[in-house]
């Protein structure tokens, strides 16, 4: 009782009870006041002053160890209460020192994580994504998504200061005292993740389902069996649609709109589209399997936009050569199938359209600029010369932009450096033709249609009108805004599409022999000399050529190998490593070597004539670059491999650029690759 009458009051309590001795004291001077105008009344009023003071007396020095004892009792009570309410809230709550050892935790938090009271451990070793880096370091409040044991919670972490405490102890120096706790709270997501989640997977994915080659399909088929193949290929998309509670309806005769849940989408990329392989399976005496292409949109803001990505998406099924599935959302683009060679067509009518096309781009502008891809090669060149051609036909001034001549285009070029039948400006470097850009500049891009290899990138923003001829699938990266692109992977090469242009450009065309010697190599070149991707037209475009001055003899020694080149090529072959019994790989020395790029290719060739070998990846380096060709004859898509790399190009020729590798470690990726792929069942 001693301790607690020792306690001095402070604040509004010690005013409540001081305020009747303030009282007491008013009360004495109205007392006094009164005595001057009336003693007895003085009297009276003395006396009740006296009765006053023993109370306020009695009270002040008999209640207030009461009131004291009171308020000890309820501080220590509430503390108590405090730690009750903490301990039991259903707010699970722990608390950390500032190296994230946990030194006190709630029973809701302990439930959690299934440990007894007094669990002393790192919280890195309950959840192990919260490492000392992802600590509070201020004031703000850090905040951690954790999933543990199926559950998804949201860890929020404060920094409490201990420094009012320090300055306050008896043992601490609280000078430079920097200590802190950390407060954990854990959230509980669980419910509200799934519900998300739910309501995210019956959003709408949009599709589009196209029939590649429908009307040569039904060309192949008796007349009175075409309604009977239209009917089952409707039946089959129909039915594959409806088993994952989607709605496709037909828009036009080989066109159909789709839209299912986007959960049922997700079901369709597990399963790799397997209505790619099964609508081939349609065969009532058709000599032609159906192939289906497939662009689908998910992830929009709205339907529309899902169906602006499934366009998309549709678009660049088609200009990779059909027979495979797009599916685009706002991040990327994933492609599925694509094991088919495109049919060649056999009508000129798209050939003569886009011929029209250009030259009424080409009449509205001054100067004509052509571009092939970085480090070009014969198709790239002789495509270039061919647009060139275009160009001087049609009376405008026209510049092919060529930076680094290699030592196998050297002879294809010198056959227009000093010579008196070219203007000395129709080749240019990159910084030329930018000077050159402006509104009356019309840019042709041939034999690529990714703007990040074009030989000058810049100057597409340089040049409003632009117009692509490329004979490569097309993949995620394309040149956008482009007046008139004219993409046909059918095609063998770039150089063909330029001589089927040049055919209805006019009948006042006069091919030099030089122009036809050089589209003539590009054809040779990007066939293999006609092994590969040969059709109907690819003869056709040679044979023009051939009537054109192209001699066959001379492109030969054009192309005659330098004794380096050729012994590089012949170890590159030797040295090749069969992986997984099917899969030649190897490195090109690009020692003594002008081309290695070239030499490396010509060995993916050289390789494709080993038994068995069903693909073939040559690495070589090449100014401070891994450059890996790709080939393949009919069995494996290079092309979705070497996309995996960051490359692209045809089903059976593709290829790749990698930096800050070495060969070792390039050939290391190809296997890593080669191996995801096989065990997903995206290569046989």
């Amino acid at each position: 009782m001693s301790n607690k009458r020792g306690i001095k009051l402070k604040g509004r309590l010690k005013t409540f009870l001081q305020v009747f001795m303030y009282l007491g004291i008013i009360i004495l001077l109205v007392t006094i006041a009164i005595y001057t105008v009336d003693i007895t009344a003085g009297l009276i009023l003395t006396a009740f002053d006296l009765l006053y003071f023993i109370a306020v007396i009695y009270l002040n020095f008999y209640n207030k160890p009461i009131i004291m004892n009171e308020l000890v009792s309820f501080a220590t009570e509430y503390g108590q209460i405090q730690k009750k309410l903490l301990r039991e809230l259903e707010l699970a709550h722990a608390l950390l020192d500032d190296t994230g050892k946990v030194v006190w935790t709630n029973a809701a938090f302990e439930k959690i994580v299934h440990q007894e009271k007094g669990y002393r451990r790192s919280i890195t070793t309950l959840f192990p994504n919260i490492t000392i880096d992802k600590f509070p370091t201020s004031d703000e409040t850090t905040q951690v998504d954790v999933e543990y044991e199926n559950n998804f919670y949201i860890i929020k972490m404060k920094k409490i200061s201990l420094m009012e405490m320090a300055i306050n102890s008896d043992i601490i120096d609280a000078n430079g005292y920097e200590g802190h706790l950390i407060a954990v709270y854990m959230f509980d997501r669980t419910a509200l993740k799934l519900a998300l989640e739910e309501v995210d997977n019956q959003s709408l994915a949009t599709g589009l389902i196209y029939l590649d080659n429908y009307d040569e399909a039904l060309e192949s088929v008796e007349e009175v069996r075409r309604s009977l193949l239209t009917a089952l290929i409707d039946r089959k998309i129909n039915k594959y649609i409806a088993s994952c509670d989607g709605i496709s309806k037909k828009i036009e005769k080989d066109k159909y709109f789709v839209v299912m849940p986007k959960k049922s989408c997700q079901m369709l990329q597990e399963a790799r589209f397997d209505i790619l392989e099964d609508v081939k399976t349609v065969n009532i005496g058709n000599e032609m399997a159906v192939t289906l292409s497939i662009g689908i949109g998910i992830g929009g803001l709205s339907y529309a936009q899902n169906y602006e990505f499934a366009r998309n998406a549709i678009d660049l099924a088609l200009g990779r050569g059909g027979d495979q599935a797009v599916v685009k959302n706002p991040e990327n683009v994933v492609y599925y199938g694509g094991k088919s060679q495109q049919v060649e067509k056999s009508t000129r009518v798209k050939a003569r359209v886009k011929a029209h096309a250009l030259k009424e781009i080409i009449t509205s502008k001054d100067t004509v600029i052509v571009m092939g891809h970085r480090l070009g090669d014969a198709d790239s060149f002789g495509a270039s010369v061919g647009i060139y051609r275009v160009a001087k036909t049609l009376n405008r001034k026209c510049h092919i932009v060529l930076n680094d001549v290699t030592a196998s285009m050297k002879p294809l070029v010198d056959l227009f450096k000093d010579n008196p039948d070219y203007d000395n400006d129709m080749i240019i470097s990159s910084q030329q033709a930018i000077d050159l850009a402006g509104n009356s500049t019309v840019l042709v891009v041939v034999d690529v249609n990714k703007p990040s290899i074009t030989e000058c990138p810049e100057l597409l923003r340089f040049v409003k009108s632009i117009v692509v001829f490329d004979h490569h699938r097309q993949g995620s990266e394309v040149i956008e805004n482009a007046t008139l692109s004219y993409v046909e992977p059918y095609a063998s090469s770039a150089c063909e599409m330029v001589s089927e242009i040049l055919q209805y450009i006019g009948e006042n065309v006069k091919i030099h022999t030089e122009e036809a010697d050089s589209m003539y190599s590009g054809i040779v070149v990007d066939t293999n000399n006609f092994n590969n991707k040969t059709g109907v037209r690819t003869f056709e475009a040679a044979a023009f050529l051939r009537r054109n001055g192209a001699d066959v003899t001379r492109v030969r020694k054009l192309f005659r190998e330098d004794a380096n080149d050729y012994k590089a090529k012949a170890d590159a072959v030797s040295q090749a490593e069969i992986y997984r019994g099917a899969y030649a790989i190897s490195i090109c020395s690009s020692d003594e070597v002008a081309s290695p790029t070239v030499v490396a290719a010509q060995a993916a060739n050289e390789l494709l004539n080993i038994k068995g070998v069903r693909a073939s990846f040559v690495c070589t380096e090449y100014q401070n670059q891994i450059y890996i060709s790709a080939r393949s004859i009919d069995e494996v898509n290079v092309q979705i491999i070497m996309e995996r790399l960051g490359g692209g190009g045809h089903m059976n020729v593709a290829g790749a650029q990698m930096d800050n590798t070495s060969s070792i470690e390039a050939i290391d990726v190809i296997k890593r690759t080669l191996d995801s792929m096989i065990e997903n069942g995206e290569l046989g």
